[in-house]
């Protein structure tokens, strides 16, 4: 059913699932240079496609499973550099495939939340106490920043290099 106890329950349910959505819309646009390219120090398209495959099993659905049947569980520190250590090309449609398939198993987990489910909690080994509320309302802000980051780099790749004096109005942050 769902716990409507959780503050933002069903708009944080939405955010999760328009996220795949959103983001196959721009792959469905780009070129596989436009989405490997990558700015100096920056993450390229693909890049955050598997930074979103990766973190959606060992960040999210993870953690929401052992609250879930555990009392208290510690959760582990989810190291999200540790992905571009060994390389930071990626095939963003394999990506994509990942992250949609994740995100089916960790929404069966989250649509289907007992009332009450929002208390229960773990402990994170860095940042201390977490509910299952809070981190879901930490799932959906960490899907907007980066629907908002890949759309950022598309634009910026992609159409600001061709708005000539248009460019004078716009800062961009890729």
């Amino acid at each position: 059913m769902g716990d409507a106890q959780i503050p933002n329950y069903e708009q944080c349910l939405q955010v999760l699932r328009q996220t795949p959505g959103l983001l196959r819309g721009v792959l469905s646009l780009a070129t596989r240079e436009q989405l490997n390219w990558r700015p100096p120090e920056r993450w390229s398209i693909s890049m955050v496609l598997a930074h979103l495959a990766e973190v959606e099993t060992l960040g999210f659905q993870s953690r929401f499973a052992a609250m879930l049947s555990a009392e208290g569980p510690v959760l582990p520190a989810y190291d999200q550099m540790a992905l571009f250590r060994p390389r930071t090309e990626f095939d963003p449609y394999e990506e994509m495939a990942r992250f949609e398939s994740a995100r089916g198993r960790t929404m069966a987990l989250v649509e289907g939340l007992p009332d009450g489910a929002g208390e229960l909690h773990g402990r994170h080994e860095e940042l201390g106490p977490i509910t299952v509320a809070q981190l879901l309302n930490e799932f959906a802000f960490h899907d907007i920043g980066h629907v908002r980051q890949v759309m950022e780099l598309y634009r910026s790749h992609v159409f600001y290099p061709e708005m000539g004096v248009y460019q004078a109005y716009y800062r961009i942050n890729p």
